[in-house]
């Protein structure tokens, strides 16, 4: 257990006490705000964006700006869901009502993730100029610059891109794209010695499987009670 707890701290090594804490203060709320989605409550947005503005803070101090763009979008998109989801909500249980995606929207959706992969496969492109105070000397730009983890950050930005809109707009398949993009992030956070993080990504993805199992059983009890009101009227 000590070797265990020694190679988890080891990664922070190099990171100070005071983001460590953000870190895991950031992850804190993240699960607590999947745990409300999976409920269907409107909170889940609320206590999200103190998660997402948290770590736009530390990811643009650890200089992973893909990351840093999903959770500058997060936190736009956690606003306009509040709103979305405030505007649909039952009264008597605070939660809201469940839609499925038509294929309309997918095709919308499709060219929205398209154009986030254009956008961040830009962004690590002028990685080395960003990273080098916004100056061209002595500096090389190119795909060759680029590292793996690169380009699972171009992947999962587009997914989360997608998820969370389709969660905004209370979509259930939102929990599926959930569940690929965490389960892509669990070693690429891992690698990149975010353990907090890493670990939070596990539990996101348990809780995602859950909250697709939860939102199926809400819309055939929502479908049953409507074929009632039907054969009763």
């Amino acid at each position: 257990m000590d070797s265990f707890f020694h190679f988890i701290f080891s990664q922070y090594q190099d990171y100070s006490p005071f983001l460590i804490f953000l870190e895991l203060i950031a992850s804190s709320f993240g699960l607590i705000s999947v745990l409300l989605a999976r409920r269907g409550s409107v909170w889940a947005f609320g206590v999200g964006l103190i998660s997402t503005g948290l770590y736009v803070y530390l990811l643009w101090q650890w200089q992973l700006f893909g990351d840093m763009l999903i959770n500058g979008y997060y936190s736009i998109m956690g606003i306009y869901g509040w709103i979305n989801w405030s505007k649909n909500k039952s009264v008597e249980q605070n939660t809201i009502e469940i839609q499925k995606t038509t294929l309309k929207e997918w095709m919308f959706l499709s060219v929205l993730a398209l154009i986030s992969f254009i956008f961040v496969t830009t962004i690590y492109y002028f990685k080395p100029w960003i990273n080098n105070n916004f100056n061209f000397n002595h500096i090389t730009l190119g795909f060759s610059q680029f590292i793996w983890t690169d380009y699972f950050d171009i992947l999962t930005t587009g997914l989360f891109l997608v998820a969370m809109l389709l969660m905004a707009k209370r979509k259930i398949e939102h929990w599926i794209i959930w569940i690929i993009a965490d389960m892509i992030s669990v070693p690429l956070y891992f690698y990149k010695g975010m353990i907090f993080t890493s670990l939070q990504y596990i539990l996101f993805t348990i809780i995602a499987f859950m909250g697709l199992y939860s939102w199926r059983k809400l819309v055939h009890h929502d479908n049953y009670l409507a074929n009632t009101k039907i054969h009763t009227n």
